[in-house]
């Protein structure tokens, strides 16, 4: 090689070593590393990096995966890299911070995702290799939405639901207990407004047995568990604070995603949620994952069926309920299986701060407190009373009642607020419209999914205080301009947004003429 050659080499390699200058921009991108470099940036010449390249920054010992967006114009300099406000918290950095940048090194687990696309099926190998890549932050959205449309075109199977579970759990972290049986429930979703979480925590925790129990936030409804407590207390608490109330109080309520438990469900759940897609193998192994990581021993699961919730048929149902019941065994957790009623929606309120008030009313007894939330969990707490054994086979559920109705259960939410960083008021909307029957009549039918549609699109879970006050049950006779529920948003654009909505769809309340 010739000294001229070997000389440029020299100098485009000592470029290629030189850092740029980090920029905070306070662009939010949610949980999506981004950043933002010139057209003419030196780094991008060298490494061929394009818009929407996958590129690995680093600083000190601390490197992120973001997707890369060029700019022509004067957002950053020729020698900056601009970040997005999830790139920067990843990284910890101040401006100006040197800041290194190169193609990553290739996601090989990316192959097995290929495979799986075109039916192959995965091993307990391969999903530990793509959960691994997921919680590093190999994947981009683009390459999760293909691994979730994957599973739900060819569903899992049961081995494969069972690899995954068993690799949503070991790339996290795990809660163990000392004392007892540690009880868990989960609903399986797709009723609105069936938020029994908090009351049966209370119930549970008020009889002296160990709940700690991490929800969710939504995923394809108006509301999670998380987002309606949120209303009413901090729930993004980290394992020595969870342990610390749990041990005080005997349970919490708070959102898995501010801690590593199945860390990589909480990044399917986003995908998942931009997608509307709750597939069934996925489901199984992102409740149970939880779960499992949460140290559970043993777990009351409730089916809602009905012909809008989210299992249609007790056929359906029965076939959902064997397969968490077995992938549950597997892991040594005992399960009790509760198929209800997913007719209609639950309570009065949809959305997160509208079903923080139906849990509250339920709570301290209130005269108007919804009788079918209570019903629904004081069966479920019953359950779980009967699986703790503190009631005999038969007379949890009585046990469950006396508990909410002599004040223990209020009390007992009230010092878990007070334990997870004090108790809150839950917001009210500054926007509120009444939808009128159309006739006189006998309400036949509430569609499930148009009404939790009809909440999202007045800007729930996101604003906390939109969603849906409903004033009809199936079977009630209404007027004609009689209200049937109370549209409730935080601005008149999305009001005007879920008006369009519901003016355009005639079946979200049908009334049967009298």
């Amino acid at each position: 090689m010739s000294p001229d050659r070997r000389t440029a080499l020299a100098a485009q390699a000592d470029v290629h070593r030189s850092p740029l200058r980090a920029r905070r921009l306070g662009i939010h991108t949610h949980d999506q590393a981004v950043v933002f470099m010139r057209t003419d940036c030196h780094v991008c010449r060298l490494e061929g990096l394009t818009p929407h390249s996958r590129v690995l920054l680093s600083a000190d010992d601390r490197e992120t995966i973001a997707t890369l967006y060029q700019v022509s114009n004067g957002l950053v300099g020729v020698d900056e890299a601009g970040l997005s406000e999830a790139a920067w918290a990843h990284l910890g950095l101040s401006d100006g911070d040197p800041l290194f940048a190169r193609h990553p090194d290739p996601v090989l687990s990316l192959s097995r995702v290929r495979r799986r696309i075109y039916g192959t099926r995965l091993d307990e190998a391969d999903l530990r290799s793509i959960m691994s890549d997921v919680v590093k932050g190999l994947y981009s959205d683009v390459h999760l939405s293909a691994f979730i449309t994957a599973g739900a075109a060819v569903p899992l199977d049961r081995e494969e639901t069972v690899a995954l579970t068993r690799a949503m759990v070991e790339v996290g972290e795990r809660l163990t207990w000392s004392n007892g049986p540690v009880l868990d429930k989960h609903s399986v979703g797709g009723l609105p407004g069936n938020r029994t979480t908090p009351i049966v925590v209370s119930i549970i925790a008020a009889n002296g047995l160990t709940m700690p129990k991490t929800s969710s936030r939504a995923i394809t409804s108006p509301a999670g568990t998380a987002d309606t407590m949120e209303t009413l207390a901090p729930v993004d608490l980290d394992l020595p604070a969870i342990r610390r109330v749990v041990e005080r109080e005997c349970g919490c309520i708070v959102w898995g995603g501010a801690v590593r438990l199945s860390p990589a469900d909480d990044v399917l759940i986003r995908i998942e949620r931009a997608l509307d897609i709750d597939s069934e193998g996925q489901l199984v192994a992102s409740v149970l994952s939880k779960k499992i990581a949460a140290g559970s021993t043993s777990l009351i699961l409730d089916v809602p069926v009905g012909p809008t919730a989210k299992v249609r048929s007790p056929e359906a149902a029965q076939v959902l309920s064997h397969t968490l019941s077995s992938v549950a065994g597997i892991f040594g957790l005992r399960t009790t299986i509760v198929l209800s009623d997913g007719s209609q929606p639950v309570g009065r309120g949809i959305g997160p701060a509208l079903e923080a008030r139906d849990v509250l009313a339920v709570l301290r007894q209130a005269p108007d407190a919804p009788p079918d939330l209570q019903q629904r969990a004081c069966k479920l707490a019953g359950a779980l009373l009967e699986l703790g054994g503190k009631a005999l086979q038969g007379q949890g559920e009585t046990l469950a009642l006396e508990t909410l109705k002599t004040g223990r259960a209020w009390d007992k939410f009230q010092r878990i607020c007070e334990a997870q960083g004090g108790m809150r008021t839950p917001p009210e909307a500054g926007q509120r419209h009444p939808l009128p029957a159309p006739a006189k009549g006998r309400v036949s039918s509430i569609d499930n999914r148009k009404i939790a549609r009809l909440a999202k699109l007045a800007g729930a879970p996101e604003a906390k205080a939109a969603g849906v006050e409903m004033h009809v049950r199936l079977g009630d006779i209404v007027a004609a301009g009689q209200p049937v529920c109370t549209l409730h948003a935080e601005t008149s654009g999305e009001l005007d947004y879920a008006l369009d909505y519901a003016a355009a769809t005639n079946d979200i309340v049908s009334i049967e003429p009298q």
